[in-house]
């Protein structure tokens, strides 16, 4: 499982002119799911992303979770971030889960970050989505369950 994670400091998605999500403070979280995933790796990001320490302290220091400040997820499936792009022009996504399994571990990931006490607005599995965020710091990062 593969995410990329933006702080923001608001962000939301569109679907067919429709907001079906949107946050104001946190993290923008792209979510890649690949066939050989499991609810242990679906664990390991839940865990990882609500609790990295890259919020700015009282001194400037980034020392603080999503947790600790309040902050919220916009959390999108993109199953893009498992595109291969070593060979010719166009992008394999063979490494990508299949639409059920992905749904599945998505919502699945989706409920956990809940159950740790974090607010999730969400995107729409499978849609054409317009997403906009503004990245704050710009801090950005790539956390990957296989690594």
């Amino acid at each position: 499982m593969r995410a990329v994670v933006q702080r923001t400091v608001n962000g939301e998605v569109e679907v067919d002119q429709t907001i079906t999500g949107e946050i104001d403070f946190g993290l923008v979280v792209l979510l890649g799911v690949t066939h050989e995933d499991t609810e242990k790796d679906l664990d390991y990001i839940a865990d990882k992303v609500t609790n990295l320490r890259i919020f700015e302290d009282e001194e400037g220091k980034m020392n603080l979770s999503l947790k600790d400040v309040g902050g919220k997820i916009l959390s999108i499936s993109q199953f893009t971030l498992y595109g291969d792009t070593r060979k010719g022009r166009r992008p394999s996504f063979m490494q990508a889960a299949k639409p059920a399994q992905a749904n599945t571990l998505y919502e699945q990931f989706n409920d956990k970050v809940r159950s740790l006490g974090v607010p999730v607005e969400t995107g729409a599995f499978g849609e054409h989505m317009k997403v906009s965020l503004t990245n704050d710091g710009p801090v950005t990062l790539i956390i990957d369950s296989n690594e």
